[in-house]
């Protein structure tokens, strides 16, 4: 499983990239707008800085809901880096936009998919990836968890190749049950990563290494 990082702040990235385990990067307007990024030759130049730091694919969103709005913004954001990938929302406008982009060679990402049927129809247009929000199904007592599970079923009783990205992680729990579901690239705040790391167990065990070896070694 791919690890992605949901955020728009650069040290934050920086801190994912230097575990060594960063595969890619996710971004939206509202976290551009918590960075303080403002204006579009600001946002594009925002974008370009991250898709410097890491080796993998960089999700960029287009703002347009018309489609011949959305295909402009996503020719311009494809053009910023190689690994740039262009996110559109699941519209009927966003669709036909999906399947022209596919059709040009750039990866898109179905965004705001919350719906076996949209990652359906997602995959049918030809989307690189498809991003099942589970955390905001969770908050209006949905189980989000099990969407990840229909939409892994349904792409591999068709061999879709759209790759199912878990988006709106909450914690830990969403990390690891994506995992044993089959999800293929997980995007996560960094605070869910990193909490990964943490195990009472491997804390008091390193612990008492220490203690030991001080004990006998001075």
């Amino acid at each position: 499983m791919k690890f992605f990082i949901d955020t728009a702040n650069l040290d934050e990235i920086r801190q994912a990239r230097e575990l060594g385990v960063l595969d890619g990067v996710t971004t939206n307007p509202s976290l551009m707008a918590r960075e303080g990024i403002a204006g579009k030759n600001a946002i594009m130049g925002h974008y370009a800085r991250i898709a410097e730091m890491v080796p993998g694919d960089v999700s960029a969103e287009v703002i347009a809901t018309d489609l011949e709005g959305m295909l402009r913004e996503a020719h311009e954001l494809a053009e910023i880096a190689p690994n740039i990938v262009v996110k559109i929302p699941m519209i009927a406008e966003g669709l036909r936009a999906i399947k022209q982009l596919t059709a040009e060679g750039i990866k898109t990402n179905c965004t705001l998919v919350f719906s076996p049927g949209q990652a359906l129809l997602a995959a049918k247009a030809g989307a690189t990836y498809v991003s099942p929000f589970i955390g905001r199904l969770d908050d209006i007592a949905t189980d989000g968890m099990q969407l990840i599970a229909d939409i892994r079923l349904i792409y591999d009783n068709y061999g879709y190749p759209t790759q199912i990205l878990a988006a709106s992680i909450r914690h830990t729990m969403h990390i690891i049950e994506s995992a044993r579901i089959g999800a293929d690239v997980v995007t996560t705040p960094l605070k869910p990563l990193l909490n990964l790391l943490h195990h009472p167990l491997t804390d008091r065990g390193l612990e008492k290494f220490l203690a030991d070896y001080k004990r006998l070694n001075g």
